[in-house]
């Protein structure tokens, strides 16, 4: 196979909420911190341990907009992109680098306000709702008619 391939699929939690950044010709970006965790039991103590790693994502222009727009700490995303590293320079002038996930796709599962109206609506279990905040933003602008 003479091709390479970038991509990246996660779902997790955000972190903190989406913090954008407006530019002069009119585009933005949104950045916000996910959080993955992946649970095993140990051998030696026979308790479950827990561990998160973090990720920096970065989502542009409408993507952004709609994610600052529904998204705040602790929703739950399926985001799938690419990963970036970039080079930068501190306060001292050393330099350091960044590795980000470039988000070209991403689909709400919960936000806190969907949760919100659903326990204020009904006070039994959540059920599924029709009009939730679903969104299939890719670089190609095309939705899929996909049934799942």
């Amino acid at each position: 196979m003479s091709g390479t391939l970038n991509k990246v699929m996660l779902i997790g939690h955000l972190g903190d909420d989406v913090k954008m950044h407006y530019f002069e010709g009119g585009g933005c970006v949104g950045r916000f911190p996910l959080a993955t965790n992946e649970t095993y039991v140990s051998k030696q103590t026979n308790e479950r341990v827990t561990n998160t790693e973090w990720h920096n994502i970065v989502v542009r222009n409408k993507g952004a907009e709609i994610c600052e727009k529904y998204l705040s700490k602790g929703d739950k995303i399926y985001v799938e992109g690419r990963l970036k590293t970039r080079k930068w320079q501190d306060e001292a002038g050393q330099d350091r680098y960044s590795t980000e996930i470039q988000c070209t796709d991403f689909t709400f599962l919960t936000t806190k306000k969907e949760s919100g109206a659903n326990a204020q609506a009904s006070p039994q279990a959540a059920k599924p709702t029709e009009n939730k905040p679903e969104t299939n933003q890719s670089s190609s602008g095309v939705e899929d008619d996909l049934p799942f």
